[in-house]
């Protein structure tokens, strides 16, 4: 078959989402916990980088070398934007010290506010899509905060007497968390030291200063609602977890903090009055400490786990599968990336795992798992319709951008990654259509592959994995 005609079938495919969009609104319940805060963000070009490395006299050689992956230093700040910006890749460091805190918003400041934590977009994705209704974990939640939730009243918090309410409308007097979403665009040049460096690909760099979250701080009135089984709820969503250390300020430990947050969530587990969905979102954790303990807890007491491609190769390599995860950093194609996915669920056990990689969502699941390959697969191109609006308009704040995309073809990238996903799967397990149609099962597994709507020049990049990752799961009805 031509490359049209493949096309053709996914668009056919993709036809479904309208309708898998209606049925969110069915959903009786979602916590999305733990993290959210505001996002500083700002495009940023190579003309303004080396600027700033100028005006700064900033040594270019050394902002080249490798280093430890968090921020101590104005040096370190542009260092990780360079990495970033050379790779086309995202990664999120933090900043250790607060003095670079106010060196940052004095020399690159912001274009925009908006919500961040993987927490806070999930819940606002969640409450535009129709979930009823959406509970919203805040360490803080002052104005600041909370004029950053969608304006609606089916998305609700805690406010300071610790009252349910629409999180658009409390202002608890709590200190603001400030991330800085650093974005740079395909194509873009930056001259250093007697090179032009180019970028791949439209990506950002984050550098977070955030004392509540670093130590995954849990709203006491929150993590005592759901205790008695009155308020029901059919998924939760989990993410937070990347700030920590496995040493924290004040004599705390990393682990003790995840240890907490499993007991919250197992008692609201316990006392749920209907069959639920725990899932926990991945996201890029430096401390190999605090990663491997999240496999080793978290994630194999989880239902599902989300993460992208650099999010696997961490985990590949704190589970003694550091080969694998070399081979899948120096060639990142979707034919590896499964063979690191199979790694990954034989470890940990749990039985969905979905990868959203550039031009490809990828699920692996347990055969019979409570959603059927096929929901998976409208429900993961619901994501992608979702993801591409966001992407091309650069908010999903209303019901009416979320179909925006709808009826576009799938890209020529996420194809050429399919074809090399059915080739892999067809070395390992046997022949298939998933060209076509995205599904492979066996007696033990079922795959699912959907190739995405890619949007050239793409306004925003932020919390696309978290919307990816939360629609394909709480969108496949």
């Amino acid at each position: 078959m031509s490359n049209q005609s493949h096309k053709d079938s996914w668009k056919k495919n993709y036809s479904t989402a309208p309708a898998q969009l209606e049925k969110m609104s069915k959903i009786k319940g979602l916590i999305s916990a733990f993290n959210a805060n505001i996002d500083a963000v700002i495009k940023i070009s190579g003309k303004k980088i080396g600027e700033i490395i100028a005006s700064e006299s900033l040594d270019p050689v050394a902002l080249l070398k490798e280093g430890e992956t968090s921020i101590n230093s104005k040096e370190d700040s542009i260092r990780g934007i360079i990495k970033c910006f050379a790779g086309g890749i995202a990664e999120e460091w933090l900043i250790e010290d607060e003095k670079v805190y106010g060196w940052l918003n004095d020399t690159i400041g912001y274009d925009q506010l908006q919500m961040g934590g993987q927490g806070g977009i999930v819940a606002n994705a969640m409450a535009v899509c129709g979930v009823d209704p959406v509970y919203v974990h805040c360490a803080s939640l002052p104005e600041e905060q909370g004029k950053l939730f969608l304006d609606l009243p089916n998305l609700v918090s805690v406010d300071g007497a610790g009252n349910v309410k629409k999180a658009y409308e409390i202002s608890r007097k709590d200190l603001p968390l400030i991330h800085w979403i650093i974005e740079f665009d395909k194509g873009d040049t930056l001259d250093l030291g007697g090179k032009t460096i180019t970028c791949p690909k439209s990506n950002r760099f984050i550098a977070t200063y955030d004392p509540l979250n670093f130590k995954l701080d849990i709203d006491k009135p929150f993590a005592e609602l759901f205790n008695k089984g009155k308020d029901p709820f059919e998924y939760i969503i989990l993410s937070g977890y990347q700030m920590l250390k496995e040493n924290l300020e004040g004599g705390e430990k990393g682990l003790d903090r995840i240890d907490e947050s499993i007991e919250i969530v197992e008692k609201w587990r316990k006392a749920a009055a209907m069959d639920h969905i725990l899932h926990f979102e991945v996201a890029s954790t430096q401390d190999k400490v605090i990663r491997k303990n999240l496999l080793d807890k978290l994630a194999v007491r989880s239902d599902s786990l989300g993460f992208n491609e650099r999010e696997l190769i961490d985990m590949l390599e704190v589970i003694g599968e550091e080969e694998l995860a070399s081979i899948c950093d120096k060639k990142t194609t979707s034919s590896n990336l499964f063979k690191g996915m199979l790694k990954v669920y034989e470890y940990t056990k749990c039985p969905r795992l979905q990868l959203h990689m550039f031009g490809l969502y990828v699920t692996l699941q347990k055969k019979g798992f409570s959603v059927t390959p096929e929901q998976n697969r409208n429900g993961m191109q619901l994501a992608a319709v979702i993801a591409a609006a966001k992407a091309g308009t650069g908010a999903i704040n209303s019901k009416d951008v979320l179909m925006w995309a709808a009826g576009r073809e799938v890209s020529d990238t996420g194809l050429g990654e399919l074809k090399s996903l059915s080739e892999e799967v067809a070395e390992l397990f046997g022949s298939n259509d998933m060209l076509n149609t995205g599904i492979f099962e066996n007696d033990d597994l079922e795959i699912i592959a959907v190739p995405t709507i890619l949007i050239d020049n793409p306004v925003t990049l932020v919390g696309m994995g978290d919307t990816i990752s939360s629609i394909s799961l709480v969108g496949a009805r």
